[in-house]
């Protein structure tokens, strides 16, 4: 059953959002034969200039106009290739140039299966706002081609009275990188960087190592204030190679550059880990999964290092008797740390709760949601997976919290949520 309203707001999967990325071919060569791209850079090479221009006019009129900057993307793609070739670039031309650098991009509809699984943090810019507003970030995960995951984001204002405004979309979305090709092979932390001119709500983060070829999934922001009250943007995440999964950690002051970080420990084999906003007790905690079924509450002395948690919510209600997970990152309340929960019942059904924790002994349950507070009503059921609302976290502004959701992970939708209310619904 619906507890709350939604707004009238809604995001949703769009084929025509598409980002020029790098087209990756074998570097080395096999058989003493040359590589893939030795033989297509050779051959772009002994193309007469006409025939170079000609080719690469035909490139433009069907994608200059679809992305950002694109010749400068060709160029800083053919300075890659040239280095990985140890290829002398004096004397080749600007469109011969440009022209190798398109034959190792391609377009990609990085939103086009799916859009789901929001998370929401206060924004890093908060000037220039009126009383009782609150600039944000929200994450989206993507999913395109291959159904593969990215991580998308939209800037926005809310306030206390229940209102949104999102920032508008920017026509053209840019690829966040590392700095060269040989990042994508490394299984460990690696940094990526938004473009200089590119805004956060433009900007999509792919998966760039091995580790996380198949899927960046379900990142838990959250604003994390440090012992020393420094404030960092952190997000925990499932990388996903195709065949097993790992927790890792995102890591960033200012969503221009972002660490990625792989996480370790026993803990870190298992999806949706929730992180704390500050250390409790003098420990970074963590709420997570560690059974399939059960909820735990995971300690460290390290944000990259989990070991094994302790049991402190199993599945008690129909709505949830399949299993139970966290809906991001506990959000502290003057009554305690509220925690959103879901919960899949019959016929694969998953709704969202809440629990409320003790502020100084989050291991102890005070309260807990007998009802969902949200649900699949009927009108959103159907999507690329039915009868799933779920969310990776939400935010408080004032006595409200303020909810995005997927909706039958096909769109996101929003709702702002009295705490009070939320607090009345638990038992």
């Amino acid at each position: 059953m619906q507890k709350i309203d939604a707004l009238p707001l809604r995001l949703t999967a769009d084929a025509k959002r598409v980002v020029v990325r790098p087209f990756h071919l074998g570097w080395q060569t096999q058989g003493g034969a040359p590589s893939r791209t030795q033989r297509i850079t050779e051959a772009v090479l002994m193309l007469p200039e006409a025939e170079v221009n000609a080719q690469l006019t035909h490139v433009l009129i069907g994608f200059e106009a679809r992305h950002w900057q694109t010749r400068r993307v060709f160029m800083t793609r053919f300075a890659e290739i040239a280095r990985l070739l140890k290829l002398d670039d004096r004397g080749i031309s600007d469109a011969r140039c440009q022209l190798i650098g398109a034959y190792f991009c391609h377009e990609y509809s990085y939103a086009a299966a799916a859009l789901m699984n929001p998370s929401v943090v206060p924004h890093p810019d908060q000037s220039g706002l009126a009383e009782g507003c609150q600039r944000i970030v929200i994450s989206l995960r993507a999913v395109g081609e291959g159904h593969i995951s990215s991580i998308a984001f939209r800037e926005g204002i809310i306030s206390e009275r229940g209102d949104l405004q999102l920032a508008p979309e920017p026509p053209f979305a840019t690829a966040a990188d590392a700095k060269g090709d040989e990042e994508r092979e490394q299984s460990g932390p690696v940094t990526i960087f938004r473009h200089p001119d590119s805004t956060l709500s433009g900007t999509v983060i792919f998966p760039i190592t091995a580790a996380q070829a198949n899927g960046l999934e379900d990142l838990r922001l959250v604003r994390f204030v440090h012992d020393d009250g420094s404030v960092e943007w952190l997000g925990t995440y499932t990388a996903y190679n195709g065949r097993q999964i790992q927790s890792e950690m995102m890591r960033t002051t200012d969503f221009r550059s972002f660490g990625m970080y792989p996480l370790t420990g026993s803990a870190a084999r298992n999806k949706g880990m929730a992180l704390f906003p500050r250390k409790v007790n003098g420990r970074y905690m963590m709420i997570g999964r560690q059974d399939g079924e059960n909820l735990y509450l995971i300690q460290s002395d390290s944000l990259t290092d989990w070991g094994e948690g302790e049991k402190i919510l199993m599945p008690h209600y129909l709505w949830e008797l399949v299993q139970i997970g966290n809906c991001g990152s506990p959000i502290e309340i003057d009554e305690g740390w509220l925690l959103l929960t879901h919960g899949v019942g019959a016929m694969r059904e998953y709704s969202i709760g809440a629990v409320l924790l003790d502020k100084t002994d989050p291991s102890r349950v005070l309260r807990r949601s007998v009802d969902p507070i949200l649900a699949a009503i009927d009108s959103e059921r159907e999507g690329y997976v039915p009868n799933v609302v779920y969310t990776c976290g939400a935010t408080r502004i004032g006595r409200m919290i303020f909810l995005p959701y997927g909706v039958a992970d096909s769109s996101v939708a929003f709702a702002f949520i009295p705490i009070a209310e939320m607090l009345s619904l638990m038992n």
